[in-house]
């Protein structure tokens, strides 16, 4: 389920359809797209059919691609007549505007990817997150907060009441829970993301608020730029990590540590997502529904290298390091589409439709 800050801006429908007919052609993955949100197009976010579009994603701070909803007038009315689920990045802008005014006071153009938890700091995501809450309250929007990223942040969710009748959920993204503040000193703009990697006590309270159900999915956020985009200076280097690929391997990283169970990495990664999105007959293995399995050897140890990278960026912030854990077959949706160290192009992935 892709976001809609892409070249252009998927801010339309006519724009939302093309990217399903490209994906009808290309995608061996099953896919959904984000409606994007703007201060001006709530007209064509009303046409948004709530059975074959994942979700409204709205832009609460800025980040890649400048599609930044700020004016509070549009979110009061999108939060209250939205009729579907509601994803929101949430950062505070106003707060990133200042912090980044004072550091380029402080720091010129020498500013690094250091500074980037700083910049966009615990503040910025608790008051942006607090504010979708409150709106979701207040209208009883289905709110869904994308990537969550501090401790402060988790007390606005609640884990004593069932997965399908929460009205307002969240993910945790896998770089947030395997990577803290200090890996900017060997990663810098390779791990600059939005919102931030922050210093370690925030990164090691998301994996017990996911066990305990505050946090509901794991997610990737994944953004692959180019090794070339991200070798810049810091300031023109854009936000965003490749995940996609080694998003499993990473959980199985904390199965193997004994921090998490292989059935909550299913709940987690599979059960929950098709719950928390209404998808039509996905996300358990049952009769009836469609069969997206991934084959595994947990114990298989691998390393990763650029020539193993199937990203079309080619480059990843995990190269080098050794992982447990190896998917040997990948079936979508009944085909099998990996198998044996090899891509099978035969058929392409379905587009996802949703129970609403």
């Amino acid at each position: 389920m892709e976001m809609p800050n892409v070249n252009p801006p998927a801010t339309t429908q006519h724009l939302l359809g093309e990217k399903y007919k490209i994906a009808a052609q290309t995608s061996l993955a099953n896919f959904s797209f984000y409606m994007g949100t703007t201060n001006d197009n709530y007209e064509e976010v009303m046409r948004t059919d709530p059975k074959q579009v994942c979700g409204i994603k709205i832009f609460m701070g800025s980040s890649t691609g400048n599609m930044l909803v700020d004016v509070p007038t549009t979110l009061e009315r999108l939060f209250a007549d939205v009729p579907m689920l509601i994803a929101t990045h949430c950062e505070d802008e106003s707060t990133i505007r200042e912090n980044m005014a004072k550091f380029r006071q402080l720091y010129g153009d020498k500013i690094e990817a250091s500074m980037h938890p700083e910049i966009r700091n615990v503040d910025a995501c608790l008051k942006s997150s607090a504010l979708a809450v409150d709106l979701a309250k207040r209208y009883g929007t289905r709110l869904h907060i994308l990537h969550i990223s501090t401790r402060d942040e988790l007390a606005l969710f609640d884990n004593t009441i069932p997965l399908t009748q929460k009205r307002i959920t969240a993910e945790v993204c896998v770089h947030h829970l395997k990577f803290h503040a200090g890996d900017y000193i060997r990663l810098g703009n390779l791990i600059k993301c939005n919102p931030a990697i922050k210093v370690q006590t925030h990164r090691d309270a998301l994996l017990p608020a996911l066990l305990d159900g505050r946090l509901d999915v794991v997610a990737t956020d994944h953004a692959p730029h180019t090794l070339e985009e991200k070798s810049g200076p810091y300031a023109e280097a854009p936000s965003g990590i490749p995940l996609v690929q080694h998003s499993l391997n990473v959980m199985l990283d904390f199965y193997h540590a004994g921090l998490i169970s292989l059935e909550k990495i299913v709940e987690k990664m599979c059960h929950a997502p098709a719950q928390v999105f209404q998808i039509h007959q996905r996300g358990f293995l049952d009769e009836g529904y469609w069969a997206d399995l991934a084959i595994v050897d947990v114990n298989r140890e691998w390393t990763v290298t650029p020539a193993n990278i199937l990203y079309k960026c080619g480059w990843s912030p995990f190269t080098g390091t050794s992982f447990r854990g190896k998917v040997l077959t990948t079936i979508v949706s009944g085909h099998l589409a990996w198998h044996n160290d090899q891509i099978n192009e035969e058929k392409m992935g379905e587009r996802l439709t949703f129970d609403r």
